[in-house]
């Protein structure tokens, strides 16, 4: 994904006109940060933020964030027409303490000792050349962007309160200290009350993050004093790196210091968004625009944990799927809260090439509206898919496939010219399709014999099947194998009409199908899934399951 503007857009009327009408998401979002300085000059540069937070290894979550703004950022870029300047800072709270040890490294015994230190003073437990463990989860953050081949600028907490590009703001916040704590107290409890400063000191003798109360601000001397973990007052400086804000301060803290104009953030946010736009105002910025995405859940509809390590990975998604397919998922409902577990990846496959296929038959407006306009930044590519991800899936199940080669019989067969130099994405899918099938579909494939009924059923059905003439496509199919339920009581559904006037058929006739003859609970439209792996293929796969081979 990329920010830029193709160049080839940028003088079309119809995009630009198609861009002001738009509903997208993306395009409201861009249009809140043209209001927000209406009246007045755009400045020379739009800044748009995301936060990460490097207390484990980066979640989907993560990527969804910067790929969410990204659209946004390039929506801007049509809006205006490509004639304000944007950058995208992805911000690492890195100095944050380590407040507990994730549940997904190697050895939390090693890293026990340096519990509530920041998290670029951690050591790091992954082993390799990275200083800390918030350098190593920091690459990682970066390694995954690069790969995608985002336009954005990496910037670490850290970097920034130890280089002094916080401390005006820091010192101003000293000064406006009353004005802060009356915004923080109200939302605490009693206990924590007694206690709370905004200003976390780094202790100058074990390194720790200090939640402690200041015994002294002074706004005048740019210090504060409290009394460190062994008792004895201290005072520090609160600039350089030797002090640093709360998390809710350090919201606000950084949008008014930096001039951010646009971030998103999860609806676990939402609740302290007043809190960060208070602060940030009481240091004399301008809240940025906001847009609050609903979280990801995983299979059991808990919220998706970076130190629990559950859900998928960002690499483990793509050793299934092609990248758009994660972008589709992070574009469609960004205010719904959906799953994200291995289930889904068939689904937004096969989603991203349909939308891709609809892409060019389509008037501007609707191109704006379509997501693969925004997961490409305007310029989707021109691919051709002759066979979904879904029916892949099932001619792995059905033929055992456990090489490309094997599958590319049967396309070439079914698809004449169409070859894996010629369909280039279409072979990558092979691929994919083999390794979700090893390792998700596999494993839970359950064959059931059929009971009199069904073997009636299929063996009429293989019959039918036979008398078809050779080349017949998966409509000439579908139809035959139509023909064969309507004669069966069993599988006649009476709120249907068949083309004669009969019953039509009940989805239990193709359910009983799947099920006997490849071992799972629903597949993709049986006609298309016979024309690709054979008739006379499927009249075997049959024959097996009558004679109880499958089973």
């Amino acid at each position: 994904m990329s920010s830029a503007l193709p160049t080839s857009m940028q003088l079309s009327p119809e995009v630009l006109e198609a861009a002001g009408v738009s509903k997208a998401w993306p395009f409201e979002e861009a249009k809140k940060i043209i209001k927000r300085y209406e009246g007045r000059d755009l400045p020379q540069t739009i800044l748009f933020e995301t936060g990460y937070g490097p207390s484990g290894l980066p979640h989907i979550g993560t990527f969804g964030e910067v790929a969410r703004t990204t659209m946004v950022r390039h929506a801007f870029h049509v809006l205006t027409e490509n004639k304000v300047a944007t950058k995208l800072l992805c911000f690492s709270d890195d100095m944050d303490g380590m407040r507990k040890i994730p549940d997904n490294v190697p050895d939390r015994a090693f890293l026990e000792p340096h519990l509530h230190k920041p998290l670029t003073s951690v050591p790091n437990p992954f082993g390799g050349d990275y200083e800390s463990f918030g350098h190593h989860n920091n690459a990682m953050l970066r390694r995954f962007l690069d790969t995608f081949g985002f336009d954005y600028e990496f910037a670490s907490a850290t970097e920034y309160y130890k280089q002094g590009r916080f401390d005006a703001m820091l010192l101003l916040a000293a000064e406006r200290y009353e004005q802060i704590m009356k915004v923080m107290l109200p939302t605490l409890g009693a206990e924590r009350q007694a206690t709370y400063s905004p200003f976390l000191p780094i202790s100058p003798k074990s390194g720790r993050v200090l939640y402690v109360p200041m015994k002294n601000v002074d706004a005048m001397e740019g210090t504060i004093t409290f009394d460190d973990e062994d008792g004895e007052e201290t005072t520090l400086p609160i600039t350089g790196g030797r002090v640093k804000l709360q998390w809710k301060p350090d919201f606000g803290m950084r949008w008014a210091a930096l001039d951010v104009d646009f971030e998103m953030f999860g609806k676990d946010h939402q609740t302290n968004q007043v809190i960060y736009d208070r602060i940030c105002s009481i240091l004399g910025g301008k809240p940025p625009e906001h847009f609050v995405y609903e979280l990801f859940l995983d299979e059991n509809g808990e919220k998706i944990s970076k130190s629990k390590g559950n859900g998928i990975t960002i690499d483990e998604w793509l050793a299934y799927a092609p990248t758009e397919s994660l972008s589709l998922y992070m574009f469609q409902k960004p205010r719904t809260a959906k799953r994200l577990y291995f289930d889904v990846i068939p689904k937004a496959v096969d989603e991203y090439y349909t939308y891709l296929s609809a892409y060019r038959r389509q008037d501007a407006k609707a191109k704006l509206d379509n997501p693969v306009w925004h997961i490409h930044s305007g310029n989707p590519p021109e691919v051709e898919l002759p066979v979904p991800f879904a029916l892949l899936l099932n001619l792995v199940s059905a033929s055992n496939a456990q090489n490309k080669d094997v599958l590319w019989g049967f396309i070439s067969r079914y698809a004449p010219g169409v070859t894996a130099q010629t369909h280039p994405e279409l072979d990558r899918l092979t691929g994919y399709a083999i390794r979700y099938f090893d390792d998700f579909v596999k494993p839970t494939k359950t064959f059931r014999a059929a009971d009199e009924v069904e073997r009636e059923a299929l063996a009429a059905l293989s019959d039918t099947l036979g008398q078809l003439p050779a080349g017949s496509d998966g409509e000439a199919i579908q139809n035959a194998a139509l023909n064969v339920a309507r004669r069966i009581e069993r599988y006649q559904d009476h709120s249907k009409k068949s083309p004669e006037g009969g019953p039509g058929v009940s989805v239990a006739f193709f359910a009983m199908i799947y099920q006997v003859l490849i071992g799972q609970e629903r597949g993709p439209r049986f006609g298309s899934f016979a024309a690709l792996y054979g008739i006379e293929e499927t009249r075997a796969l049959i024959a097996k399951a009558l004679a109880g081979e499958l089973k």
